[in-house]
């Protein structure tokens, strides 16, 4: 047999099977033998004409061929001892992707016996023995028997009814099918066409509600992603019925799609084939999520070399999402051509319908948005911004002529035309429009206008960002944030973020913060140090843009700085004011921090449905008042810091005296530290040392609130101090899934601790259940009384099976930092690692063993990876500043991660 090829005409099975006298029971065990044997012989034969660059067609084509062989030599070997005038009345036909002759591996096989009313039992009988016979091959079968009759009732279904126009004979009477295709196959393609569209319609949006309305997931679904093989499919369902096609070729033939669009169409699924063919010949199972780790595995199969800039994962996946883009402009066309429908506004019918004469030569009719002379704007590419900005102006929709031929046109925006005032000017007048913004910018995006008018925005045209905290590319995140900007002007947010939304509603300048938010990253396409980078870029695109130099240095500031607040406010001491000085200097004037505040909610909020919680909007918010204060009334001043300590400490006496004796209270106040009093409000304070007081002899006492809004739990914790005590807790804490987001820790002048802790369960939110608190309390006196190890609670501990990870993540290097500068008491250590059961307590455990005291701890959990930041000292309060000591402690914190 070739290798190259395959003749399903070629029966598989010795000739004696097929004789009208053989008894199909006696020889089912052979036949079945004989079909696995060819089965695994073909198949390793693809697969190995895949693995040495077969296309995706060519790999399709072997393999329909395999099955075609398979099914029909399967068919004839079980109906060979059946009434000839029986099998006469039967056909087996395939429907779906083996009706189209698109097999990959592991497809399913979509069969349906059809019969005539004389051949009913004869087809039930194929169909039994067949069907047995392909699960014991373990092949994925999805089947039907069906009469004329049978599949014009169940062809309501649209789902059935797309199946049924992917008709193709395999096996039997070639009278029958042409039968089917007169009677059942002709009807497929005429009855109610506009039904079946708005069908087809409604369940395309439903799928990209499913799996994602974005070309530009991380981990896209090849099959029913967009920009996937399914948009592919619908788009040729739906003209084929439209235009009653019989196929894709028919539709060229017809004049409904150009010879471009046939080329662009083959080539798209020759693309799509060949990784999904990779995908399901390496997987263990059948799936068509492009997960991270088959990305890798994809980019090295297709010959993907690690660059300077960028990896051979994120060159292949950027490939891809060019791909994708290109079927979704292809699908959407086909789609459009068939339908040609207009939104009708439910008033004022007719002046929808009439033609509106507007400037520059566009005009809008039927809601769209129309050009009366085409070489007019390509004589005068500027139009094309103006198409734009006239289209948010009256919120209609670019004609699909218009689109294409923007589309087409984009590289007529020279930098000549960049640096011209008239298209500057129409592009900030869409900054500047009060909505509608983001949904302008992604169409400018989509036609690939954003990049020619913006070429440094190009470099990051779908560009990979490789790690599980990012689910879009870097274009699609900085559009989505630009979204939720509208969305705090707007007012969408002004119950749950009512600070946001006021300081959104105090901008001076919004397009100019639009600006920002828009270049944010658009160093990513340039290498390491994307902020740097790209506020190295601001200036050049400020002139283009014919900004003034105030504005052009707020531009560069905010994109140089845009991680500056996130990474304070989640991983630095909030209660450090020589910290908070520096910050509120750093911004300058209030307009820059208030910019920055909300470039970085947008920035947080765009990652990801999960990437935003209360808790980081806590500590984002806590940052902006607290260097608001230092920029508007100079707060942090010593002697109003003295002020202010004095005062707290009279109001803590007045709310404690009625409950505990002076003396108590007077001593508990004495052995408080002034970076205690300085971080709490009075109202804080009372209760915390209630709780300490109210110890007694006991070993400890513990206070729980709920933040039911914010979605943590505080936990209050006051005991006597002992070496290793926040070790412990954090031992006793993830022996009961407990996740600790952020510790405060405070030990008074006489030895006596209080701990504040923020914490959330495992999958986010309160951890409400009063069980739970009173065996994590019962544990954490057994561990601080000496009469439990917190090894022993962790042989008990098991990670939920529901917080497994089901794919292999991409992994980070383990990393130790370690600052002198951040702090002027204590020495900062940034860890970055996999997070783990247990590796808080591992990590506190081996600063403990190093003899160091951790004064604050703050924790973040980016999916798997963990950015954990501990202030510490030694045992005599000081900063460690030797650099052995410091090269110690690094080298045992990463033994210790390893």
């Amino acid at each position: 047999m070739n290798i190259g090829t395959i003749e399903p005409s070629m029966n598989i099975f010795p000739s004696h099977i097929l004789t009208d006298t053989v008894d199909f029971d006696s020889c089912r065990d052979s036949l079945l033998e004989t079909a696995r044997s060819f089965l695994d012989c073909q198949l390793q034969r693809v697969q190995q004409m895949n693995d040495q660059g077969g296309s995706g067609q060519q790999i399709v084509k072997e393999l329909t061929a395999v099955f075609d062989q398979l099914i029909n030599s399967l068919y004839w070997a079980v109906s060979a001892n059946l009434s000839k005038e029986e099998v006469a009345d039967c056909a087996l036909i395939a429907l779906g992707g083996y009706g189209r002759a698109e097999m990959n591996p592991r497809s399913d096989l979509d069969l349906m016996f059809f019969y005539e009313p004389s051949g009913k039992a004869a087809a039930e009988v194929i169909s039994d023995r067949m069907l047995y016979l392909l699960w014991d091959l373990r092949l994925d079968v999805g089947y039907s028997v069906r009469s004329k009759e049978e599949c014009l009732e169940e062809a309501q279904d649209s789902t059935v009814r797309s199946a049924l126009l992917d008709a193709r004979l395999i096996s039997g009477n070639p009278e029958l099918f042409a039968l089917f295709n007169h009677s059942v196959g002709k009807l497929m393609h005429n009855q109610d066409t506009r039904g079946f569209i708005k069908l087809k319609l409604e369940e395309r949006d439903e799928r990209k509600r499913k799996y994602g309305s974005s070309v530009y997931l991380l981990e896209p679904n090849l099959k029913e992603g967009e920009g996937g093989l399914r948009e592919l499919q619908e788009a040729l369902w739906i003209a084929r019925v439209k235009f009653k096609a019989l196929s894709l070729k028919e539709l060229l033939i017809k004049g409904v799609i150009n010879e471009q669009d046939f080329q662009e169409y083959n080539q798209a699924l020759d693309y799509l084939w060949k990784i999904r063919n990779h995908l399901h010949f390496s997987g263990q199972r059948k799936s068509d999520q492009l997960t991270f780790e088959q990305q890798q595995q994809i980019a090295v199969a297709f010959g993907y070399k690690n660059a300077r800039r960028t990896s051979a994962v994120e060159q292949f996946m950027q490939g891809y999402y060019s791909h994708a883009i290109q079927v979704e402009h292809l699908s959407t066309k086909m789609i459009l051509t068939a339908t040609q429908s207009h939104p009708r506004p439910k008033n004022n019918v007719f002046k929808f319908l009439a033609k509106r004469n507007l400037e520059d030569g566009f005009y809008i009719i039927r809601g769209e948005l129309r050009a009366k002379v085409d070489q007019k704007l390509l004589q005068d590419p500027v139009l094309m911004m103006i198409a734009f900005e006239l289209a948010q102006k009256h919120e209609v929709q670019l004609c699909l002529e218009l689109k294409q031929l923007i589309r087409d046109n984009s590289h007529l925006i020279n930098d000549k035309i960049r640096r011209c005032s008239r298209i500057n000017e129409s592009f900030m007048t869409i900054l500047r429009h009060p909505k509608g913004i983001s949904k302008i910018l992604r169409k400018m995006h989509h036609l690939q206008f954003l990049n020619a008018f913006i070429p440094e925005f190009k470099k990051i045209y779908c560009q990979v960002q490789f790690d599980l905290y990012h689910i879009y590319t870097v274009d699609i995140h900085t559009l989505f944030a630009v979204e939720e900007m509208e969305n705090l002007w707007a007012g969408n947010y002004a119950q749950i973020h009512p600070r946001l939304t006021d300081v959104a509603d105090n901008i001076e300048k919004r397009e100019l913060l639009l600006l920002g938010i828009l270049f944010h990253d658009i160093g990513k396409g340039s290498g390491k140090d994307h902020s740097v980078r790209g506020a190295e870029m601001i200036p050049t695109i400020a002139r283009r843009l014919r900004l003034n130099r105030e504005d052009s240095q707020r531009l560069q500031f905010l994109v140089l700085n845009h991680l500056k607040m996130a990474h304070i406010s989640q991983r630095r001491d909030l209660q450090d004011l020589k910290m908070i000085a520096q910050f509120a200097a750093l911004m300058g004037m209030s307009e820059n921090l208030r910019m920055l505040y909300l470039l970085t909610f947008v920035d947080i909020k765009a990652v990801g449905p999960d990437v935003w919680s209360e808790w980081k909007g806590r500590l984002l918010r806590e940052l902006y008042e607290k260097a608001y204060d230092a920029l508007e009334k100079n707060e942090f001043y010593l002697e109003q810091r003295s002020e202010k300590i004095r005062n707290r400490k009279r109001n803590i006496r007045k709310a404690l005296e009625d409950d505990f004796s002076e003396s108590q209270v007077t001593k508990v106040i004495n052995s408080l530290h002034t970076r205690y009093l300085m971080s709490y409000r009075s109202r804080e304070i009372v209760p915390h040392l209630r709780l300490a007081l109210s110890r007694g002899k006991k070993t400890l006492a513990m206070q729980i609130e709920h933040n039911r809004n914010a979605e943590y739990t505080e936990l209050t914790l006051a005991t006597i101090d002992s070496p290793g005590l926040f070790s412990q807790i954090a031992g006793v804490m993830a022996a009961h899934s407990i996740n600790i987001l952020g510790a405060q820790i405070h030990t008074r002048k006489t030895g006596a601790v209080l701990d504040i802790l923020q914490i959330n369960s495992p999958i986010g939110g309160i951890v409400a259940k009063k069980q739970k608190w009173q065996r994590v309390e019962a544990d954490l006196c057994e561990v601080l009384e000496g009469r439990v190890f917190v090894e022993d609670l962790f042989d008990k501990c098991k990670e939920p099976d529901y917080l497994k990870s089901a794919t292999n993540r991409p992994q980070r290097k383990n990393m130790v930092e370690i600052d002198n500068n951040v702090s002027a008491r204590y020495t900062v250590i940034d860890i970055f690692a996999t997070d783990r059961i247990g590796l808080l307590y591992e990590i506190t455990r081996t600063l403990n063993d190093l003899g160091l005291y951790i004064a604050v701890s703050k924790i973040a959990t980016k999916v798997d990876q963990v950015a954990d930041v501990f202030y510490v000292c030694d045992i005599f309060s000081q900063k460690i500043t030797d650099p052995a000591g410091l090269e110690k402690i690094r080298t045992a914190l990463l033994d210790q991660l390893a």
